[in-house]
């Protein structure tokens, strides 16, 4: 059935293939023209739709950066009800600037955090407003109106871009040509046991398209599951709700499963807004976990809610990456 479907769709992804094409064509040839900045911007994004692990990868460049640089991120502000160029404040809510930036914001006091439909827009508004030295663009790889200085792509493991296909037979947004512009390709959501053997593999199928340099990352979870004011280990859980809005949810599912929690699992779509009676229905769960995208737009209606915290780490080569990224921001461009 799924490839009868397929086969459907087939005339629609070439239409997306032509247009798309023409677009990046002209982009490339110059009849669209990309901003450039003297200052370092990178762009941190995929070629397939969500699910690749942005945010974790977004959040380990703010804790190398943040030291160092006055730092700012500028995000489109997926499903927020704010339009144009808004900052971040005190006074922000999830829903002024959209889930995952307000999960930056929470986590870095010191990170200026803004978003913007319009990436351009949003870097001249963060320069007049803040002046940050450094700004990561989060989902903006097919921005071609800005050109990063520093592009990172990312790919899943088990999802690659190579091995998709154009919306709508498959989830990617461009064609696998796009993979060109980058100048890093991250693998992320690794096994820890994945072979020598298997990322040479990997490697060579990715520099069929791209001479980027390649690394191998995993998501950790942390031990305990955390709220505002208290945390839980993981080992004294005995049966909860697990409640996910994010667009891959089965590596958080399988991980609790590799622990041998009994749980019940609420899977919704990506950047779910919750509805009254959904939340209501939440309400009457003894205990909910989460993920910490899902909790900055849970927290303040529920308060039997708890989020696992993640971090983005490398199978190998972390040091070469992150001298790539400082001495990027060094240079200055």
């Amino acid at each position: 059935m799924l490839r009868l479907l397929r086969k459907i769709l087939i005339p629609f992804a070439a239409i997306y293939y032509l247009v798309t094409s023409i677009r990046n064509t002209c982009y490339n040839k110059g009849f669209l023209k990309s901003k450039t900045y003297d200052f370092p911007v990178i762009v941190v994004g995929n070629l397939n739709v969500g699910g690749t692990g942005k945010s974790p990868m977004v959040e380990y460049l703010i804790n190398l950066l943040k030291n160092h640089y006055r730092l700012a991120t500028l995000s489109r502000g997926y499903k927020r009800k704010t339009k144009g160029f808004f900052l971040a404040d005190q006074n922000t809510k999830t829903s002024d600037i959209g889930d995952e930036p307000m999960q930056f914001y929470r986590k870095f006091p010191e990170l200026h955090v803004a978003v913007d439909e319009d990436r351009q827009h949003g870097i001249s508004g963060l320069r007049e407003q803040v002046n940050p030295e450094v700004i990561v663009l989060d989902d903006a790889f097919q921005h071609r109106r800005v050109e990063g200085g520093l592009n990172i792509m990312l790919t899943a493991y088990k999802d690659f871009f190579y091995d998709d296909y154009l919306l709508p037979v498959g989830n990617l947004r461009e064609s696998r040509q796009g993979a060109q512009r980058s100048d890093i390709v991250i693998v992320t959501k690794c096994p820890d046991s994945l072979s020598q053997e298997t990322r040479n593999t990997i490697k060579n199928k990715i520099n069929k398209y791209t001479d980027s340099t390649v690394f191998f990352s995993k998501i950790a979870y942390r031990n305990v599951v955390m709220n505002e004011t208290s945390e839980i280990a993981l080992n004294q859980l005995l049966k909860f709700t697990l409640v996910t809005g994010i667009a891959n949810p089965k590596p958080l599912i399988n991980y609790l499963k590799s622990k041998g929690l009994q749980f019940e699992s609420k899977v919704y779509g990506d950047h779910h807004n919750f509805s009254y009676e959904e939340i209501d229905s939440l309400r009457k769960e003894k205990l909910i976990i989460t993920t910490e995208k899902d909790y900055v737009r849970l927290k303040d209606e529920l308060t039997n809610c708890y989020y696992l915290p993640i971090q983005a780490s490398f199978l190998d080569r972390g040091e070469l990456l992150n001298e790539i990224v400082l001495n990027f921001c060094a240079s200055g461009v």
